[in-house]
């Protein structure tokens, strides 16, 4: 068993991406049932609302998270569970993992996760502030930089990239002289994520846990905070609040991946970043990208191949 299942985090969605799986009764069922947990309209927001309405974090999180679990579930088909190595997600893909793993239900998963997008918004909505992700710089030049600028580190992704985070006059100085030999790159997001910017979010998410049921894991799962395997389902509930505001170490995830000896990943719908990621800083790994249900056989004959190697 030593294929890992990856679940995206928040900028993964496009327009119109829902729509292949809606195309199927099963998937489409399921993705009603995610949606009345959440109480967002995501048939619509999967379909035909606009890059624009999506990219608001009150309904990119719940979307994401809910392809991602919709999607497992095909993966996972025919007894799959049990043959693989674990899973993680990143950032707020930790919610379909958490589901996942059976440390939530998916309807708690869709409530904490929605209430989440909403505090995340309220939010970045009291100061100017914005992210953007630098490739190729030095790290310790680029934090000894982020440090004059007053700017934070949001998401160590590994293979060369790193999103930060802080106000946007700093991100604009950052980006009109970056560390030598780097790009720096505005992402189209609303805020500072994972920084001291959401210490508002934390507490709203917070409250919304209080009995919140949870159970220990019944597959591996990793957590963001350090790349560590979490085997207590209360821990990690309390590291998904705490991850709001403190980096993402997807670079630690990946690294812990390789220590595993983990030789293959899959990710979750809407698919393609995480497989990008793994593509630089785990080199030849095999992975698979789930973007449609058309890709569920190459994900189940990945699974296949690794657990009877």
């Amino acid at each position: 068993m030593t294929v890992v299942i990856v679940a995206p985090g928040q900028g993964s969605q496009t327009p119109g991406f829902l729509e292949p799986w809606l195309a199927e009764p099963r998937f489409a069922e399921h993705l009603d049932a995610l949606a009345d947990a959440a109480g967002v309209e995501l048939r619509t927001h999967g379909t035909v609302s606009d890059a624009d309405t999506i990219r608001d974090t009150a309904i990119a999180q719940p979307l994401i998270v809910a392809a991602s679990i919709l999607s497992l579930a095909g993966v996972l088909d025919g007894g799959r569970r049990d043959r693989i190595a674990g899973i993680a997600g990143h950032s707020v893909g930790e919610f379909a993992a958490a589901a996942g793993a059976g440390i939530l239900d998916e309807s708690a998963a869709m409530r904490l996760v929605a209430t989440r997008g909403r505090a995340m918004a309220d939010a970045a909505a009291l100061a100017e502030t914005g992210m953007s992700a630098v490739i190729g710089a030095d790290e310790a030049e680029l934090l000894a930089r982020l440090d004059e600028l007053g700017l934070d580190p949001a998401n160590f992704n590994g293979g060369g990239q790193l999103v930060v985070a802080g106000a946007l006059d700093a991100l604009a100085a950052l980006q009109a002289e970056p560390p030598a030999g780097s790009r720096v790159i505005p992402l189209q997001v609303a805020g500072a994520f994972h920084t001291r910017y959401m210490a508002s979010a934390v507490e709203r998410l917070r409250a919304a846990t209080e009995g919140v049921a949870v159970a220990d894991p019944t597959v591996r799962i990793w957590t963001n905070r350090d790349g560590s395997a979490v085997a207590s389902g209360a821990d990690y509930l309390e590291l998904l609040v705490g991850q709001v505001a403190s980096p993402v170490r997807w670079d630690t995830t990946m690294e812990t991946f390789a220590a595993e000896g983990i030789t293959g990943l899959i990710e979750l719908a809407p698919a393609g970043a995480l497989v990008g990621l793994a593509k630089r800083g785990l080199k030849g790994l095999p992975t698979v990208a789930v973007k449609t249900p058309d890709d569920l056989a190459a994900a189940h004959a990945l699974i296949d191949q690794e657990s009877a190697a």
